[in-house]
Protein backbone atom coordinates (compact mmCIF):
# COMPACT_ATOMS: atom_id res chain seq x y z
CA UNK A 1 0.00 0.00 0.00
CA UNK A 2 1.58 3.54 -1.12
CA UNK A 3 1.96 6.16 1.98
CA UNK A 4 -0.49 8.55 0.35
CA UNK A 5 -3.36 6.00 -0.03
CA UNK A 6 -2.26 5.29 4.16
CA UNK A 7 -2.29 8.84 4.66
CA UNK A 8 -5.70 9.45 2.98
CA UNK A 9 -7.37 7.00 4.81
CA UNK A 10 -9.23 8.78 7.31
CA UNK A 11 -12.65 10.95 8.01
CA UNK A 12 -11.78 14.40 9.64
CA UNK A 13 -15.37 15.42 9.84
CA UNK A 14 -16.00 12.01 11.38
CA UNK A 15 -13.87 12.81 14.15
CA UNK A 16 -14.80 16.22 14.71
CA UNK A 17 -19.04 15.87 14.39
CA UNK A 18 -21.25 13.12 16.29
CA UNK A 19 -23.52 13.68 13.08
CA UNK A 20 -20.48 12.03 10.97
CA UNK A 21 -20.20 9.31 11.79
CA UNK A 22 -21.50 7.34 9.21
CA UNK A 23 -18.77 9.37 6.79
CA UNK A 24 -16.39 6.44 6.15
CA UNK A 25 -16.08 6.40 2.04
CA UNK A 26 -12.45 7.96 2.15
CA UNK A 27 -11.48 5.51 5.24
CA UNK A 28 -11.26 2.45 2.68
CA UNK A 29 -10.08 -0.48 3.15
CA UNK A 30 -10.88 0.47 7.05
CA UNK A 31 -14.43 1.94 7.27
CA UNK A 32 -16.82 -0.32 8.27
CA UNK A 33 -17.00 -3.83 10.65
CA UNK A 34 -18.14 -6.96 8.92
CA UNK A 35 -21.86 -6.35 10.03
CA UNK A 36 -21.37 -2.88 8.42
CA UNK A 37 -22.08 -0.42 11.47
CA UNK A 38 -19.23 2.41 11.31
CA UNK A 39 -16.31 2.44 12.32
CA UNK A 40 -15.41 5.46 14.80
CA UNK A 41 -12.21 6.25 14.42
CA UNK A 42 -12.23 4.99 10.99
CA UNK A 43 -9.43 4.53 8.37
CA UNK A 44 -5.70 3.01 8.22
CA UNK A 45 -4.19 5.67 9.93
CA UNK A 46 -6.08 5.12 13.18
CA UNK A 47 -5.97 1.69 12.88
CA UNK A 48 -2.31 1.46 12.64
CA UNK A 49 -2.32 2.91 16.69
CA UNK A 50 1.15 2.65 18.07
CA UNK A 51 0.86 0.28 20.93
CA UNK A 52 4.43 -0.44 22.42
CA UNK A 53 4.46 0.36 26.19
CA UNK A 54 7.50 1.38 28.26
CA UNK A 55 8.23 0.86 32.05
CA UNK A 56 11.01 3.21 33.43
CA UNK A 57 12.71 2.58 36.23
CA UNK A 58 15.53 5.22 37.45
CA UNK A 59 17.91 3.42 39.70
CA UNK A 60 15.45 0.41 40.48
CA UNK A 61 12.40 2.58 40.86
CA UNK A 62 9.60 2.94 38.54
CA UNK A 63 9.11 6.10 37.48
CA UNK A 64 5.67 7.65 36.31
CA UNK A 65 5.52 8.74 32.67
CA UNK A 66 2.76 11.59 32.22
CA UNK A 67 1.26 10.98 28.92
CA UNK A 68 -1.32 13.98 29.54
CA UNK A 69 -1.04 17.31 27.07
CA UNK A 70 1.40 15.09 24.95
CA UNK A 71 -0.50 16.60 21.99
CA UNK A 72 -0.92 19.86 20.25
CA UNK A 73 -3.80 21.75 21.75
CA UNK A 74 -5.30 23.12 18.24
CA UNK A 75 -5.56 19.54 17.32
CA UNK A 76 -7.40 18.92 20.48
CA UNK A 77 -9.68 21.81 20.69
CA UNK A 78 -10.88 22.01 16.80
CA UNK A 79 -9.93 18.70 15.01
CA UNK A 80 -11.33 16.04 17.63
CA UNK A 81 -14.88 16.51 18.64
CA UNK A 82 -15.31 16.64 22.56
CA UNK A 83 -18.84 14.38 22.16
CA UNK A 84 -16.96 11.75 19.83
CA UNK A 85 -16.80 8.41 21.41
CA UNK A 86 -14.77 5.35 19.83
CA UNK A 87 -17.58 2.71 18.44
CA UNK A 88 -16.74 -0.89 16.99
CA UNK A 89 -12.98 0.13 16.76
CA UNK A 90 -10.33 -3.01 16.26
CA UNK A 91 -13.34 -4.66 15.82
CA UNK A 92 -13.17 -5.63 12.01
CA UNK A 93 -11.66 -8.85 10.37
CA UNK A 94 -8.17 -7.83 10.92
CA UNK A 95 -6.71 -5.93 14.21
CA UNK A 96 -4.20 -3.19 13.70
CA UNK A 97 -2.56 -1.54 16.78
CA UNK A 98 -3.79 -0.23 20.14
CA UNK A 99 -7.42 -0.16 21.30
CA UNK A 100 -9.28 2.55 22.66
CA UNK A 101 -11.59 3.26 25.41
CA UNK A 102 -15.12 3.41 24.51
CA UNK A 103 -15.95 5.77 27.67
CA UNK A 104 -13.14 8.32 26.69
CA UNK A 105 -14.15 11.58 24.17
CA UNK A 106 -11.69 11.12 20.91
CA UNK A 107 -10.78 15.00 22.58
CA UNK A 108 -8.86 13.41 25.30
CA UNK A 109 -7.55 9.92 23.94
CA UNK A 110 -3.78 11.78 23.13
CA UNK A 111 -2.53 9.16 22.36
CA UNK A 112 -4.54 8.68 19.02
CA UNK A 113 -4.44 12.51 18.62
CA UNK A 114 -0.65 12.66 18.24
CA UNK A 115 -0.84 9.10 16.01
CA UNK A 116 -3.43 10.80 13.90
CA UNK A 117 -0.99 13.71 13.06
CA UNK A 118 0.79 11.80 9.98
CA UNK A 119 4.46 12.46 9.40
CA UNK A 120 5.76 13.54 6.35
CA UNK A 121 9.16 11.82 6.31
CA UNK A 122 9.50 8.15 6.73
CA UNK A 123 11.69 8.52 9.94
CA UNK A 124 10.27 10.26 12.19
CA UNK A 125 9.30 10.61 16.34
CA UNK A 126 6.08 10.83 18.27
CA UNK A 127 5.99 11.77 21.82
CA UNK A 128 4.85 8.74 24.14
CA UNK A 129 4.91 10.86 27.45
CA UNK A 130 7.34 12.66 29.56
CA UNK A 131 9.02 12.13 33.09
CA UNK A 132 8.40 14.64 35.44
CA UNK A 133 11.33 13.54 37.17
CA UNK A 134 14.85 15.08 36.60
CA UNK A 135 17.65 12.35 36.06
CA UNK A 136 21.35 13.03 36.69
CA UNK A 137 24.38 12.31 34.93
CA UNK A 138 24.87 9.10 36.77
CA UNK A 139 21.37 7.80 37.42
CA UNK A 140 21.18 4.28 36.21
CA UNK A 141 17.76 4.33 33.61
CA UNK A 142 16.15 0.60 32.47
CA UNK A 143 13.02 0.40 30.49
CA UNK A 144 11.55 -2.72 30.18
CA UNK A 145 9.77 -2.41 26.87
CA UNK A 146 6.25 -4.71 25.75
CA UNK A 147 6.90 -5.22 21.60
CA UNK A 148 3.19 -5.04 20.42
CA UNK A 149 3.90 -2.72 17.67
CA UNK A 150 4.76 -5.10 14.57
CA UNK A 151 6.82 -3.45 11.98
CA UNK A 152 8.62 -6.74 10.80
CA UNK A 153 5.82 -7.63 8.36
CA UNK A 154 7.13 -4.19 6.12
CA UNK A 155 10.60 -3.79 6.97
CA UNK A 156 10.41 -0.90 9.50
CA UNK A 157 12.27 -0.36 12.51
CA UNK A 158 11.51 1.13 15.60
CA UNK A 159 14.06 3.29 18.71
CA UNK A 160 13.40 4.36 21.95
CA UNK A 161 14.50 8.18 22.77
CA UNK A 162 14.85 9.90 25.48
CA UNK A 163 15.93 13.72 25.51
CA UNK A 164 15.77 16.61 27.03
CA UNK A 165 13.23 19.38 25.80
CA UNK A 166 13.18 23.08 26.55
CA UNK A 167 10.26 25.39 26.38
CA UNK A 168 11.41 25.51 22.07
CA UNK A 169 10.67 21.66 21.43
CA UNK A 170 13.43 18.73 22.11
CA UNK A 171 16.33 18.38 19.96
CA UNK A 172 16.06 17.61 16.69
CA UNK A 173 19.34 17.72 14.40
CA UNK A 174 17.45 17.57 10.97
CA UNK A 175 15.02 20.94 11.15
CA UNK A 176 18.44 22.60 12.72
CA UNK A 177 20.82 21.89 9.68
CA UNK A 178 17.46 22.05 7.12
CA UNK A 179 16.92 26.20 8.44
CA UNK A 180 20.32 26.54 7.91
CA UNK A 181 21.03 25.56 4.75
CA UNK A 182 17.83 26.87 3.73
CA UNK A 183 19.03 30.36 5.33
CA UNK A 184 22.46 29.80 3.27
CA UNK A 185 20.74 29.14 0.31
CA UNK A 186 18.86 32.40 0.57
CA UNK A 187 21.57 34.28 1.50
CA UNK A 188 23.39 33.34 -1.20
CA UNK A 189 21.05 33.95 -3.64
CA UNK A 190 19.81 37.29 -2.43
CA UNK A 191 23.90 38.37 -2.67
CA UNK A 192 23.74 37.07 -6.22
CA UNK A 193 21.06 39.18 -6.93
CA UNK A 194 22.07 42.52 -5.64
CA UNK A 195 25.63 41.99 -7.24
CA UNK A 196 24.06 41.10 -10.83
CA UNK A 197 21.41 44.42 -9.53
CA UNK A 198 24.95 46.49 -9.38
CA UNK A 199 26.88 45.76 -12.38
CA UNK A 200 23.65 45.99 -14.53
CA UNK A 201 23.24 49.45 -13.00
CA UNK A 202 26.98 50.35 -13.43
CA UNK A 203 26.21 49.33 -17.39
CA UNK A 204 23.30 50.82 -17.97
CA UNK A 205 24.71 54.50 -16.27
Amino acid sequence: MSFPRYVRSRSDKQLRYKSAAHLTSDCVPEGDTADHAPIVPCGLVAWSLFNDTYTVRVNGVVTQVNKKDIAWKSDKNNKFGKNIYPSNFQKGRLIGGATLNESIPLSEQEDLIVWMRTAALPTFRKLYGRIEKDINANDNVTVVIQNNYNTYSFGGSKALVLSTASWIGGKNNFIGIAYLTIGGLCLSLAMGFLVLYMVKRRYVS
